[in-house]
């Protein structure tokens, strides 16, 4: 299916309570299902449902099942689409990059620290256990188009969009180690480990974040990488 496009985006948003809803869910921190929507607007779950669907479809939000709590199947649940942030009056990938930014000129920190001093702002609501997985449904939500490929000794995430080309473009060394520290927070302490980012031309993206999983990680062998000159970020465990 093609994407919307800005003028359908702007329909959908025409009707005010769609509006309303669409503004609910892009300004909770967590996946809202219909059942919250519902606390916060006087309408029945089957209205609700309908122009949800409408911004679906439109592609403002995105839908997911969440993690089962019991019996019967999971319930859906809707958050902000990667590739509407910034529009329509939301918080936008450079609004989250600036602050990133502006810690680093407040705190004196390096890219690298204050990237995994802030990984929990971008951990999933409800993490699976593991950590490929995990770090791979964060960096979706940021807008990267991640790509999971097996490794012999654990996983690369192959990054096929930029959110943040243009700054990257201007500084790469800087903004692909605020994201490699925060893939490092992602992954903790435990067992799996970032050992690092292949950075290539933010404009025609395909970075690899390289995971090393302990003690058996998956195996496979990952894919060729672009031809263009690399910029190559190591984890504090990073050898090849």
């Amino acid at each position: 299916m093609a994407p919307a496009s800005l003028q359908e985006q702007a329909r959908a948003l025409g009707d005010p309570t769609r509006h309303a809803i669409f503004r609910l869910i892009a300004g909770a921190d967590h996946p809202v299902g219909i059942a919250e929507i519902n606390e916060h607007l006087p309408l029945n779950h089957n209205a609700i449902r309908q122009h949800v669907a409408k911004l679906v479809a439109a592609g403002l939000v995105v839908e997911s099942r969440a993690r089962p709590t019991g019996r019967g199947r999971p319930r859906l649940v809707y958050e902000i689409n990667p590739a509407a942030a910034g529009r329509w009056d939301t918080s936008g990938p450079y609004e989250r990059l600036s602050r990133l930014l502006l810690e680093i000129i407040r705190t004196g920190r390096d890219a690298e620290e204050v990237g995994r001093l802030a990984a929990d702002e971008f951990r999933v609501p409800t993490p699976s256990g593991d950590v490929v997985a995990d770090v791979t449904a964060a960096m979706a939500r940021q807008g990267f188009e991640p790509e999971v490929r097996p490794l012999d000794d654990g996983a690369e995430i192959v990054l096929h969009a930029c959110p943040f080309a243009s700054a990257a473009a201007a500084d790469r060394s800087t903004v692909c180690a605020v994201h490699l520290g925060i893939a490092e927070g992602l992954a903790g302490d435990g067992e799996a480990t970032v050992t690092e980012l292949v950075a290539y031309d933010p404009r025609a993206a395909d970075c690899r974040l390289r995971i090393r999983v302990r003690p058996n990680g998956p195996t496979g062998g990952g894919g060729d990488g672009p031809t263009t000159a690399a910029l190559t970020l190591r984890g504090p465990a990073g050898t090849r």
